[in-house]
């Protein structure tokens, strides 16, 4: 039997368990606190709900569930790959919450404004910062096509991440309709800008070298790939700019409203247009944004409109935009700088012999007003004990029938 985990997930100790729980924590209140209401979904989604999602690359990654029984035996003797699951792992929050939508509409407010906190799954390549297993905390507002939900949205998100002292970080917001209006006046035909906006969202890794010598490789138009590179290479390009390549676009008006909507609530919030910015899930139909942490670097939230998604379900139209807060990267970030969790109660280790067991309970129950208390058995070595203890984040410790009052560990 291996004692190690499976690649690509993690198991937590009590100290990191504590501070996952704070993060999302904070981020359920803030959410709540700007009314957003928490729902939940099964893990397992229908096979064909997941394949027809327009998750872009993500569809690659689908943890498929294999048939049982009867069902698996007669996919196995048709040898088609495609028979052998009928069901997979969410690869993320969106697709379920549609479902849900599209199941449970009648029962819900509209707009509906939910809360969703939870596991998601992606075969991935296991890498730092890549992880097969690991947790989403999406708020979405369903049911209006009106710009003011990307306003809540990008304002709720950026109060729940002040909230849990990731630092400063700036939003960054692009449109769809505006990104293919601008590749479209390039020369891009309209059945290649999917795959072009595949190429522009590498922009970071491979450079702009990179990104025209991967459209070139496509068979692109020469004349449309020194178009866009020209629009890339401008710094910065504004969205006046955009303006100037396509004045009548209506989702100029979309990203200035949100532009100048954020600012009025929240002055000191930075926020930008930003053309490079794509969004990897086939999904997305408007408005999308990331934020990006100022001092860590990268993306530590992101989203945007999806407008068609829920009407694959229904088959009528339902507008609906949603914002995911990165919780593993922040984790990781919090965890490097060895962030400690502000106002937390203290914990505290009563160490007693077997024969004052009841008298440490209630030794134990007193001392609960002030901190959180596990007992222990007095051990054999109780400096290595107590060694152990600090490194598992107990704050002071108190040995019945000996210590006269709390002993803090390592001068707390």
């Amino acid at each position: 039997m291996k004692i190690s985990t499976v690649k690509g997930t993690n198991d937590y100790l009590p100290k990191e368990a504590a501070l996952r729980d704070y993060l999302m924590d904070q981020i359920l209140k803030t959410y709540q606190s700007c009314g957003f209401q928490r729902i939940m979904t099964p893990v397992i989604e229908d096979i064909e709900n997941l394949d027809k999602s327009e998750g872009g690359e993500n569809l690659n990654l689908i943890f498929k569930i294999l048939k049982r029984g009867d069902k698996l035996e007669k996919a196995l003797e048709a040898k088609d790959e495609k028979e052998l699951s009928d069901m997979g792992l969410r690869y993320d929050l969106t697709l379920p919450l549609s479902r849900y939508y599209a199941s449970n509409k009648d029962k819900l407010l509209a707009p509906f404004k939910c809360i969703q906190i939870d596991r998601v799954y992606r075969a991935e390549r296991p890498q730092k910062g890549r992880l097969r297993e690991f947790y989403q905390c999406d708020i979405d507002i369903i049911g209006t096509t009106s710009l003011t939900a990307e306003v809540e949205l990008i304002i709720t998100t950026a109060q729940a991440l002040k909230n849990i002292g990731i630092g400063e970080f700036k939003i960054k917001i692009n449109n769809r309709k505006l990104l293919k209006a601008i590749l479209t006046t390039a020369g891009f035909a309209a059945e290649e800008l999917d795959s072009v906006c595949i190429s522009i969202d590498k922009l970071d890794k491979i450079g702009l070298d990179g990104v025209k010598n991967e459209l070139a490789g496509k068979g692109y138009a020469a004349t449309s790939i020194e178009k866009l590179a020209e629009v890339l290479s401008t710094k910065p390009f504004t969205l006046s700019k955009a303006a100037e390549i396509c004045p009548e676009e209506e989702s100029l008006k979309e990203i200035q409203f949100i532009l100048d909507s954020v600012k009025a609530v929240n002055s000191e919030l930075e926020i930008d247009y930003d053309i490079t910015l794509i969004r990897g899930q086939g999904y997305y139909t408007g408005t999308v944004f990331e934020v990006e942490s100022t001092k860590f670097r990268g993306a530590i939230a992101g989203g945007g409109r999806y407008d068609n998604l829920i009407g694959k379900f229904l088959n009528d139209s339902v507008p609906a935009v949603g914002f995911s807060i990165g919780f593993e990267r922040i984790f990781g970030i919090l965890t490097d700088i060895g962030y400690q969790i502000p106002d937390r109660k203290q914990q505290l280790a009563v160490i007693y012999d077997e024969k004052d067991f009841l008298a440490a309970m209630e030794t134990a129950k007193n001392f609960r007003e002030t901190y959180n208390v596990a007992l222990y058995v007095k051990p054999k070595k109780t400096g290595k004990f107590i060694d152990r203890l600090e490194e598992q984040g107990y704050d002071g410790f108190f040995i019945y029938g000996q210590s006269e009052e709390v002993q803090l560990i390592g001068n707390k």
